[in-house]
């Protein structure tokens, strides 16, 4: 799998898809998605694997989740994680202020991409919006995949490792 990181500043028009990815991360899915984003991260093959989320939604609700995982196989098996305690083993497993840090810096990613002079609502919270502790394995996954630095994201790609998964490293 391939990151990309392009520049993070607020740029709405961006996250306009003039290419296919509209079509297949919707079928990905199984839904349309909410609102702007652009693929950062793809398998080999060229298929959608993360999305980053412009952070506002058409009508300026807040987007709090920046890094969307949209590959069918990797949700189904970080699905199955999570079902299996995964969130909770993560919790153990994480430094708690190494967890916290990892909040900070993704919401500070997230707020430099606002429009300046921003004033409506803005997106709240850390790693898939939460503000403390572990939420989504697949929002940290998705994050790390990204390059995000994650310590929840290290695990769970450790996990999956060790399940015999593919995780494209």
């Amino acid at each position: 799998m391939a990151a990309q990181r392009p520049d993070l500043a607020a740029d709405p028009e961006r996250y306009d898809q003039a290419s296919g990815d509209q079509v297949v991360v919707a079928e990905l899915l199984g839904r349309r998605p909410a609102g702007r984003f652009e693929v950062v991260v793809r398998d080999d093959g060229g298929q959608p694997v993360v999305i980053r989320n412009y952070p506002l939604l058409e009508d300026g609700r807040p987007m709090p989740t920046r890094y969307w995982l949209v590959s069918r196989d990797l949700r189904s098996r970080i699905g199955t994680l999570e079902s299996t305690g995964g969130v909770k083993a993560a919790e153990r497993a994480c430094d708690p202020r190494e967890v916290a840090a990892a909040h900070v810096r993704y919401a500070a990613e997230r707020d430099l991409a606002l429009p300046a002079g921003h004033v409506g609502p803005r997106p709240s919270g850390g790693v898939g919006g939460t503000r403390q502790g572990v939420k989504c394995l697949h929002a940290h996954y998705a994050w790390f995949l990204a390059g995000g630095d994650d310590p929840v994201g290290r695990w769970v790609h450790g996990r999956l490792a060790d399940s015999g998964a593919d995780t494209g490293g």
